[in-house]
């Protein structure tokens, strides 16, 4: 897993320093463009100001927009599969029974997200500088993205002291990754230096204000120091107060009799935070991403590099109109990572010794099964639509047209849900056929993640774009939409999770 997190945010910041240098070749249109995001409040709330309109300070304004964010869900995945979900599965007790310290695989999982930020981070410097970035302000970036890394790292390691599973543990870590998302986007909405209160009150705020090749700013790495340093202490002085298994936080008690439903109900119980996370964040994003496209369809109204590039990821409708598509099309591939995660949810009860309890009861397979199934496909719905009316909203209150807008818009985000189900179907097959290989569906889902993102950017040839089952549906709103490839993908997602469950049906349970 680590090696496909570092290369892949490798590949990303490669992609962006090879498509800023492209577009942006002259130092008039860097200039231009540094203004333009610098001065637009929304753009500059969603991807940070910009210090430096240099080669090497735009290609650290775009890495550490996104890249610090996926620096810290990596951390956070590294050091809670390797020690609360090893707790859940009972291959921690069986470790400890042996002479295993009992801080022994918090340190040995913080040691292992220590190996991948650091490699993360030398790699980002070595890429930033091969694209024309100073040394120091390539060293720069890739130091703050390991450190905030390693920031995150030790957050995660504190929330898997505090609760008693692996999800509650990510949705704690991931619920404080979000608040300090939050928190710099609004200090960059109100101030276009980063020197906004709430900027300052964020990690990811003291990340942008490092300043990489814009006068770097090296004592702010030392606030991140500061905060791993802290967190790690109170994981550590936690970690040996606490028996194997337990979490500080207290468990809530179950419902009543008769609340739960059957097993369609347990499916939904089950799912329910991870259903409202999903929603609620869509909804925020496409609100977002609504409101900045008339003003992003301006910043690139007079670049041809990157109109074509938006064409290539939106269809050749006009500007807004494939702005929208693409930006659609980008949150529907995320969406098929809630997709494999919900149907993935099986593979966790199931090696965590829950399903075979349930399967004891009258509930028969097909249906248990079917029930985390139906989730993946009708949750799939409900993200993509509450995502589908923000954006329209968004983008209807900035355009002036509201009521015409918002159907065209939600229709293309509900639009990309078979191309969701497909990634479903196929996580249902691995995991009734191949169970022990069901991490490769997270990788189909992230494979067609990289095609659609980087893909138009650095013009991957069609038949490469042609794996990704979203590039087989039509660019909306704006472009001619037919029945077929909607009717194909729903058919192939259907088939693949049809295979899945005859084949979980013949095969044991663990």
């Amino acid at each position: 897993m680590m090696p496909v997190w570092v290369l892949a945010q490798t590949a990303v910041v490669a992609g962006t320093g090879s498509s800023l240098v492209k577009l942006y070749d002259t130092a008039a249109k860097r200039a231009d463009v540094a203004q333009s995001m610098t001065t637009s409040s929304s753009l500059r709330g969603l991807y940070g100001p910009v210090f430096q309109d240099t080669v090497g300070g735009l290609i650290a304004w775009r890495s550490l927009g996104f890249g610090t964010v996926l620096a810290a869900l990596m951390s956070l995945i590294i050091v809670v599969r390797h020690t609360r979900e090893e707790e859940d599965t009972g291959r921690q007790e069986l470790l400890s029974s042996a002479v295993v310290g009992r801080r022994a695989p918090l340190t040995a999982a913080l040691l292992a997200a220590a190996v991948a930020n650091a490699l993360l981070a030398l790699l980002v410097a070595a890429t930033a500088s091969g694209y024309g970035a100073p040394a120091a302000g390539s060293l720069a970036l890739g130091l703050t993205l390991g450190a905030v890394g390693m920031a995150f790292a030790g957050v995660a390691a504190v929330a898997a002291q505090l609760t008693e599973s692996a999800r509650p543990a990510k949705g704690l870590a991931g619920a404080v990754l979000g608040l300090a998302f939050v928190l710099r986007t609004a200090g960059d909405v109100v101030s276009d230096d980063g020197s906004s209160p709430l900027g300052w009150a964020s990690p990811l705020g003291w990340a942008e204000n490092v300043r990489p090749a814009a006068g770097e700013r090296w004592w702010i790495l030392l606030l991140l120091v500061a905060l791993t340093a802290a967190t790690t202490a109170t994981a550590f002085a936690l970690a040996g107060r606490r028996d194997l298994g337990a979490g500080f936080l207290p468990s809530r008690p179950g419902p009543p009799a008769g609340r739960i439903g059957g097993t369609y109900g347990l499916a939904l119980r089950l799912q329910r935070g991870s259903l409202l996370g999903w929603t609620a964040g869509f909804a925020v994003a496409g609100l977002v991403f609504g409101a900045i496209t008339d003003g992003a369809a301006e910043l690139v109204d007079d670049n041809e590099g990157t109109r074509a590039i938006i064409d290539r990821m939106g269809g050749h409708q006009g500007l807004a109109d494939s702005s929208l598509a693409a930006m659609t099309g980008i949150l529907g591939m995320v969406a098929a990572l809630f997709a494999v995660g919900s149907v993935l949810r099986l593979r966790s009860e199931e090696t965590a010794g829950r399903a075979e309890p349930v399967l004891a009861t009258a509930a028969g397979r097909l249906r248990w099964a079917g029930s985390h199934l139906a989730v993946a496909f009708l949750g799939t719905v409900a993200v993509l639509f509450c995502c589908g009316v923000a954006m329209g909203v968004g983008y209807g209150a900035t355009a002036g047209g509201l009521g015409g807008e918002l159907p065209r818009v939600l229709g293309a985000s509900l639009a990309q849900a078979p191309a969701v189900w497909l990634a479903a179907g196929c996580a249902m097959l691995l995991f009734g056929a191949l169970p022990r290989a069901t991490p490769v569906a997270w990788g189909v889902a992230g494979a067609w993640l990289g095609i659609g993102w980087l893909g138009p950017t650095v013009e991957l040839p069609q038949w490469a774009m042609n794996l990704s089952p979203f590039s087989h549906l039509p660019k909306l709103p704006g472009a001619e939409a037919h029945a077929a490839p909607f009717l194909w993908l729903t058919l192939l997602a259907a088939a693949l999770a049809g295979a899945g469950l005859l084949a979980f049906r013949r095969r044991d349970i663990g």
